[in-house]
């Protein structure tokens, strides 16, 4: 676990720090732009509109995955009281289980000395700051998407071509944002026994599922099957798209099962909420392949 990849001190500007959840997003939107971009010169499309709608996409996406995780998560009470009163939430990822001083729990912490455990200081602006973590992907997917409806529409720039052109990249960026998740210590698993256990300082002495490591693996086969395979052989413009609605909520529901952080579940906790989206998801993308294939889609 490194919360902070790497720091600096500059002049004028002091001290420099880059978080390495959100620098591993950053980079993977990066990468998504990048192969999204190149692959519209190749088609002949409207690179500049395509690059436009990926910086759109993030934006909005990051709005999205942030709006689901307040309200999905289960943290959206604890946001009010880092403004009301943060000794009652948990420092989920302080260095330390029980702390005499403030120095013991690291970051930011202070230390509750009746209680001797770790708690964030007072930020009302804590919703906000994404940099620190807390997106939940599905609500960025759908967030992004919709922008995108709308922006390629305006610009003509051909629906279900464009949505076969970020498919891969989407995967790519999830690739990225997992490593991200794992350097942060966020989004991990179920208590193992198994050598594939990684201690969490939130879990001292308790080895847990990297479910963080599952997905990236995950979401790095399901590009490679986007862009290798289904790409090159693709017989209408949405089969890309469709195949990554149906691959990735297959993957994603699978990696679930061993999630265990804090975050909305349903029917007395057998299913969580990325899994109750991803049926709709899985659902719709197999109607989509069969439609578009039904239509020999062009545009």
């Amino acid at each position: 676990m490194r919360p902070v990849l790497f720091a600096f001190h500059a002049p004028l500007f002091g001290e420099i720090s880059f978080p390495a959840y959100f620098t591993m997003l950053t980079l993977g939107f990066g990468l998504a732009m990048i192969l999204t971009v190149r692959e519209s010169r190749r088609l002949g499309m409207d690179h500049e509109r395509i690059l436009d709608t990926n910086l759109w996409m993030v934006v909005w996406g990051i709005i999205g995955a942030r709006v689901l995780h307040l309200i999905a998560d289960g943290h959206f009470h604890d946001y009010v009281n880092l403004c009301t009163d943060s000794q009652k939430v948990p420092a989920i990822d302080a260095l330390t289980s029980y702390c005499t001083t403030a120095a013991q729990c690291g970051y930011d912490y202070l230390c509750n000395a009746a209680t001797h455990k770790c708690y964030p200081p007072r930020d009302c602006f804590a919703a906000v700051k994404v940099w620190r973590g807390g997106l939940a992907y599905y609500g960025g997917f759908i967030f992004a998407v919709g922008f995108a409806w709308y922006y390629v529409k305006k610009y003509k720039l051909g629906w279900w071509r464009t949505a076969d052109l970020a498919a891969p990249g989407i995967m790519l960026g999830l690739v990225c944002g997992r490593l991200g998740c794992f350097l942060n210590g966020c989004c991990y698993g179920k208590p193992t026994t198994s050598f594939v256990g990684v201690v969490f300082p939130q879990h001292p002495g308790v080895a847990v599922h990297p479910t963080q490591l599952y997905e990236s693996a995950a979401c790095f086969i399901v590009f490679c099957i986007l862009y290798y395979v289904v790409r090159p052989r693709r017989r209408a413009f949405g089969d890309v798209f469709a195949w990554m609605l149906i691959l990735y909520g297959v993957a994603r529901s699978i990696c679930e099962i061993w999630r265990d952080d804090d975050r909305g579940v349903f029917f007395g906790n057998l299913i969580s909420t990325s899994q109750l989206i991803s049926i709709p998801l899985i659902a719709g993308g197999i109607a989509l392949l069969v439609a578009v294939r039904q239509k020999r889609a062009t545009v």
